[in-house]
């Protein structure tokens, strides 16, 4: 997979994407991540990207040329399944989006900033909205970490174990269950008999009904679904 992400502050998210599972990711092929300044594909020698809204609203938008360019320029290099926005108004990031976005092969994001962008961007470039959650960041960068971060990760390979990402809350609709690990006992807390028990028919069982338990009581609205 191959995700482009047009922002004008690259230096807040170019380490995120240095480290960790997403590092592995790419070490080992299975991920390439291109940070690219929204400000080279500007033409005025104060690189400026944005201007004052027609009507005569608060705050400054986002300007249509330089974004224009830096899409077309990528696409003249490959195909994209998906030209996604990070906005706030957009569908909401879920685990099953998730899903379907890791088999993708190429996608580009783009990092918004001040009031938004000129809505012909998203009327004509854009293929998909996404947001993280209802409230509103100062850009666009930490929510393209967010959706790049859930989308590697779950790509074969990236995790030693697929087994663990496959368990992880949201899968199935269900919150993950508790998970502990030694000691055994720490200052009279101690783990769940069942799960020192080795029998996995009846440690399976637990885990389910713990998940069921917990979602019950956190997050009753994914029991709906």
């Amino acid at each position: 997979m191959r995700i482009d992400i047009i922002t004008i502050f690259p230096e807040m998210i170019e380490g995120f994407f240095n480290t960790s599972i997403l590092k592995r990711a790419q070490n080992k092929g299975l991920a390439e991540i291109h940070l690219h300044n929204l400000r080279d594909w500007t033409l005025d020698k104060h690189r400026r990207v944005d201007d004052y809204p027609f009507g005569g609203s608060a705050g400054m938008v986002m300007q249509i040329e330089p974004i224009d360019r830096c899409i077309s320029a990528l696409k003249e290099e490959r195909e994209y399944d998906d030209v996604i926005f990070l906005t706030p108004d957009g569908e909401t990031l879920t685990q099953p989006l998730v899903n379907t976005l890791s088999l993708k092969n190429n996608l580009i994001m783009l990092c918004g900033h001040f009031k938004g962008i000129d809505y012909r961007i998203r009327e004509h470039l854009i293929t998909k909205e996404i947001s993280i959650g209802d409230y509103v960041l100062t850009g666009g960068e930490l929510a393209a970490a967010v959706l790049a971060d859930s989308v590697v990760r779950i790509i074969p390979g990236v995790i030693s174990d697929e087994q663990s990402a496959l368990s992880d809350s949201f899968q199935d609709n269900l919150l993950a269950p508790p998970v502990y690990t030694r000691p055994a006992e720490y200052k009279g807390w101690k783990v769940p008999d069942i799960l020192l028990s080795g029998h996995e028919a009846k440690i399976r069982d637990w885990e389910l009904q713990q998940a069921f338990e917990r979602t019950k009581q956190l997050r009753p609205d994914l029991l709906e679904k």
